[in-house]
């Protein structure tokens, strides 16, 4: 069954420490050959899960790259924003300039999911001096969902090289702010990100896959993947399907095509009992985020 395991990161500092002068940048192949990433990633997905506990609706919606992305750019406009009235509202438009330089999506499809991020109570009117731009901004509910996912990844970060990057960010809330943005902007622009190997691909690319490749990833041991194949317990489409608010069906279609293509089976015949996943999805998955934490490091690491 797909379970999430609700746990809570130990501080490495006391609340009275000093703060460091600087937190660790770490490139893609720092953190692909550190003995602790492997760890930190496991705690990251764990994070990630909680958060759709806590919203399952809301995670389920994005919890596809490219709409995770419309959401990432959103959330850009509407804090560059906040820390600078005189930068351009969050609007249809500026949300489709922001896609110029990478197509992810249609200007129609951006419009769409503004209006989604509102029906969500994500994102709320505004007031501005254009009524006609229908100006939207980020509700506290949408920042506090951000947050969460931000001081998740510093959390993670934290763990590898005892940094103080989480209990900075609690100290100075504005550090969402500016980090936020930077953030968005250069994984927005990453191939190697918004491109993902197939093996991430296939998941990531279709409704709470995104969620259920996170679970399958929490559950691998800690130990460097060797072999062809990772046990990682049992896993059905219904559970799946009663987890992440989809479909039975529409499971079951997304762990047969990754059957299909030799990215897990099971021990038994008709898909149940334990269950693996190839050490070839683990890798192209830990290689995938380390993209993300790479630019989050690198981002802070400026702040």
């Amino acid at each position: 069954m797909l379970t999430t395991l609700p746990f809570q990161r130990m501080s490495t500092f006391s609340d009275s420490a000093p703060f460091s002068n600087e937190c660790r940048s770490f490139s893609v192949d720092d953190l692909m050959v550190d003995p602790s990433f492997a760890a930190a990633l496991r705690e990251a997905a764990l994070e990630l899960l909680a958060i759709h506990q806590t919203a399952p609706r809301v995670v389920r919606y994005v919890a596809d790259l490219q709409k995770w992305l419309l959401s990432q750019a959103a959330l850009a406009l509407h804090f560059e924003r906040k820390l600078n009235p005189s930068y351009p509202p969050l609007t249809a438009s500026n949300l489709a300039k922001f896609l110029l330089e990478n197509r992810i999506a249609s200007p129609n499809t951006a419009i769409s999911h503004l209006k989604e991020l509102a029906h969500y109570k994500l994102f709320e009117p505004m007031e501005t001096t254009d009524r006609r731009a229908r100006a939207l901004q980020a509700t506290a509910y949408a920042e506090q969902l951000i947050r969460q996912w931000f001081d998740g990844h510093l959390r993670s970060l934290d763990s590898m090289d005892a940094g103080d990057r989480y209990r900075r960010s609690e100290a100075n809330p504005t550090i969402l702010f500016r980090a936020q943005p930077r953030v968005a902007r250069r994984l927005f622009n990453h191939p190697d990100w918004y491109k993902p190997p197939e093996t991430v691909a296939l998941f990531v690319k279709s409704e709470s896959g995104s969620n259920i490749l996170h679970d399958l990833m929490s559950r691998v041991p800690l130990l460097a993947a060797t072999g062809e194949r990772v046990w990682v317990g049992a896993l059905a489409a219904r559970f799946a399907a009663t987890e992440y608010v989809i479909s039975r069906s529409h499971a079951g279609r997304m762990l047969a095509a990754a059957e299909h293509q030799g990215l897990l089976g099971w021990e038994a015949a008709k898909r149940s009992g334990h269950c693996w996943i190839s050490a070839k999805l683990v890798l192209d998955y830990r290689r995938w985020q380390a993209q993300k934490f790479s630019i989050i490091s690198e981002v802070f690491a400026k702040m």
